[in-house]
């Protein structure tokens, strides 16, 4: 994680999303509010590839035609990040088994490399912890990251209708030799309309 630091050209794009609509969902349908979150961002790689995409020797970009959502879990023995292979092929459900299962993997220290290899893209939750937002580290030869928050309840104006709502912080670090502010910024509003939206 040093080593990306230093070397990679680090910039942090923040929003937050409004999770009215997950939340309906959630009551036909009960997934984790990450799995949504992934499935989501599933969409946004498809319509955004440069974000699945990795950057070798000789600034040369592959971009990769499938797609593996690493997902970080905290662990006895630190942070590791287990890989859900094809997720673009799951539902929230699904992902949200996938998440759970390996999680358990991981806690009980039963992962194998086959677990731990062949990710595109990585999410990194906070969840629980806390936090009003934070910036992920790059996983190389990753050319972005996505960090997940915990909820926050904020007080909004409707039609001048003050209403509770609960949103979640989100961040997208990007290696800005690969993607430009301008990319970001539409990967990451395609990204809260997909969350934000009332289709499946």
């Amino acid at each position: 994680l040093h080593q990306s630091w230093v070397s990679i050209p680090h910039v942090t794009h923040f929003e937050e999303i409004d999770l009215s609509q997950i939340m309906l969902k959630r009551k036909t349908n009960n997934a984790s509010v990450l799995s949504y979150v992934v499935e989501g961002l599933c969409k946004s790689l498809i319509e955004f590839p440069i974000f699945n995409s990795s950057l070798l020797e000789g600034n040369k970009v592959m971009h990769k035609k499938y797609i593996n959502i690493g997902v970080a879990v905290d662990t006895d023995m630190g942070l590791v990040v287990p890989v859900i292979k094809d997720t673009d092929t799951l539902n929230a459900k699904k992902i949200d088994a996938a998440v759970a299962d390996l999680a358990e993997k991981a806690r009980a220290k039963k992962l194998r490399n086959s677990d731990l290899e062949g990710s595109t893209f990585t999410v990194s939750s906070l969840g629980k912890f806390g936090g009003l937002g934070f910036t992920p580290i790059i996983n190389p030869p990753e050319v972005a990251i996505l960090s997940v928050s915990n909820f926050q309840k904020k007080l909004i104006l409707d039609n001048d209708n003050v209403l509770e709502k609960l949103f979640l912080p989100i961040a997208l670090s990007y290696d800005h030799r690969v993607i430009n502010g301008g990319d970001a910024g539409k990967f990451m509003v395609y990204l809260k309309h997909i969350l934000e939206s009332k289709d499946d």
